[in-house]
């Protein structure tokens, strides 16, 4: 794992308030031999990079994707990829799928596309001051996809919060407030305060889907008055250390939280190198695993509706 997601493979350990301990005793009597959840998903984090497409010959060429998806009850997808044609691929299969199988396999799929601020790895470092990239979304953005227009902007990394200042990055923020684009940051808990500042309302109004709900790992605690403080703010949980415990359950900590909080949050695979996408069946299981221990509709809301809803998604 490359300092992209350093940190992210680390484990919480830590005690919350008795309330919230309270609930877990309650409601998480059984959950370890519940049945794996059976319905829809929503990839809320999805990258299609050239890595995987080169070309549309492989190694993961769109019929391999869209088979993965159909195999694991993936009906929609947040595509995000350097560079932006992986998701265009993607967007446009409906109406250029060459098979039945592959035209059926793309019919049953809805994709978000998102403009990434990548065009190479080079970019990683330096997009929230580079005024390129500001001009490439705006290309990006009136050029739109052949399944429709984009939704959002991201998936970007911060690995210094101070950047969320940088004058590309407060650009982008206004960018996607005015135009009602939802925001995928890979940031930590004191960027998403930073990022916020440059929407109106104090960030109340921003669509913003915190990657992997924080790098290097902050509390339930803290991710919880993150929430409280910004209704707009959602939390997608792949690669979230201290997420799992015993038997591919929720730990007791993020069980309560995600009780407390069931249309805050996402999953999804982070399909950031070709390795994600051979293991994606056993990260969508993985998945499943853990919603069956939910109550069903909090399953629900996190592995489909909260997507659905937030996106429109049928």
């Amino acid at each position: 794992m490359d300092r992209h997601h350093q940190g992210l493979s680390q484990r919480l350990r830590g005690v919350w308030a008795g309330v919230a301990l309270a609930l877990i005793a309650a409601s998480g009597a059984g959950q370890a031999s519940a049945e794996a959840y059976g319905g829809p998903l929503f990839d809320a984090h999805m990258h299609y990079n050239v890595e995987a497409w080169d070309g549309k010959a492989g190694p993961y060429p769109p019929a391999d994707v869209l088979a993965r998806f159909a195999r694991n009850g993936v009906k929609g997808v947040l595509s995000n990829s350097r560079p932006n044609e992986g998701t265009r691929i993607l967007a446009a299969l409906r109406s250029e799928a060459t098979s039945e199988p592959l035209r059926r396999e793309a019919a049953d799929l809805q994709v978000v596309p998102f403009i990434r601020l990548y065009r190479n790895r080079a970019d990683y470092d330096n997009w929230f001051r580079d005024e390129s990239i500001y001009s490439m979304v705006q290309s990006e953005f009136a050029r739109g996809t052949a399944g429709g227009p984009y939704r959002g902007i991201g998936e970007f990394h911060l690995y210094d919060s101070a950047n969320a200042n940088g004058p590309v990055a407060a650009k982008l923020m206004r960018f996607a407030d005015q135009k009602q684009l939802a925001v995928l940051a890979h940031v930590d808990d004191v960027a998403i305060d930073l990022l916020m500042a440059h929407a109106s309302d104090g960030g109340r109004t921003l669509r913003l889907i915190w990657a992997h709900t924080g790098i290097g790992g902050p509390s339930p605690q803290r991710v919880e008055a993150l929430l409280q403080r910004y209704p707009l703010l959602m939390g997608e949980l792949s690669y979230r250390p201290g997420l799992t415990c015993d038997q591919g359950q929720l730990c007791p900590e993020w069980r309560a939280l995600m009780l407390k909080y069931p249309q805050r949050f996402l999953i999804g695979s982070d399909t950031w190198v070709n390795q994600r996408w051979s293991s994606y069946d056993a990260l969508m299981q993985g998945y499943r695993t853990w919603l069956g221990g939910l109550p069903p509709e909090v399953a629900r809301a996190i592995a489909w509706d909260n997507g659905a809803a937030l996106f429109g998604l049928r």
